[in-house]
């Protein structure tokens, strides 16, 4: 059975991403980190079977919400914060690139209304443009190299429908400097991208876990514009 030590982890993500980008494929290695794992949580770095923090404070604050808005997780790996948005009462579509965390998370929640799916954030499905009112990508971007990052930002602003909330958690680097990765944290420029691809930003919260002085940790929710929504009002 596959073991990894706990202190060896981090070093066997690395090696295992620059063989992916050693090969043109850069989203290859998650389905090598969860196939190996073989069911042990304990070798998937980011599992914490619970919600991520972040995302459980915000949806804290921001309760209620309207009954049967449609929801999607990006890379949702083992399905917490996709259940998370189930209980709350989101109509949840949940997706990673790797079938054996797809797998899991089917395992996990037998009965989970959830609709986990196995897809490729660097091709969305055609039918997701713009469906859906909540969007939470949570340091995917980030695990994926500066060479496709532009691709990969605009199809998770993509998705976001009009009037939509996107609520993005990442590392942010200071510098435009190409970070040595993974994870490569985002540049402020990088994130003007998701501006120009007609999301605004509501609001930024900084958290302060990082020890690298230079990367900071951000939660930013930002929203698409809904234009007939906006002429209503007016009229």
């Amino acid at each position: 059975m596959f073991e990894q030590q706990p202190e060896n982890l981090q070093l066997f993500v690395k090696q295992l991403a620059t063989e992916a980008l050693q090969k043109s494929e850069p989203s290859a290695w998650f389905e090598v980190l969860y196939a190996k794992a073989k069911g042990d949580t304990a070798q998937i770095p980011w599992a914490k079977l619970a919600p991520h923090p972040y995302l459980q404070d915000w949806l804290t604050n921001h309760e209620p919400f309207a009954s049967q808005q449609k929801a999607l997780v990006i890379g949702c790996g083992l399905g917490d914060d996709a259940e998370a948005l189930a209980n709350l009462g989101f109509e949840v579509t949940a997706f990673d690139i790797s079938q054996s965390a797809i797998a899991w998370c089917q395992e996990r929640f037998p009965d989970s209304t959830v609709n986990y799916l196995v897809a490729d954030l660097l091709a969305i499905p055609l039918q997701w443009h713009q469906a859906f009112d909540f969007v939470f990508e949570c340091r995917n971007i980030q695990a994926l190299p500066l060479n496709v990052r532009s691709s990969v930002i605009s199809s998770v602003a993509s998705v976001v429908a009009l009037g939509g909330t996107l609520l993005l958690i990442t590392r942010l680097r200071e510098t435009e400097v190409e970070p040595n990765g993974p994870p490569w944290p985002l540049s402020n420029s990088e994130l003007k991208q998701f501006e120009s691809l007609e999301l605004y930003q509501v609001k930024q919260l900084v958290f302060s876990e990082s020890k690298q002085i230079d990367v900071k940790q951000v939660r930013i929710e930002y929203q698409r514009h809904n234009p007939i929504s906006h002429s209503v009002q007016s009229f």
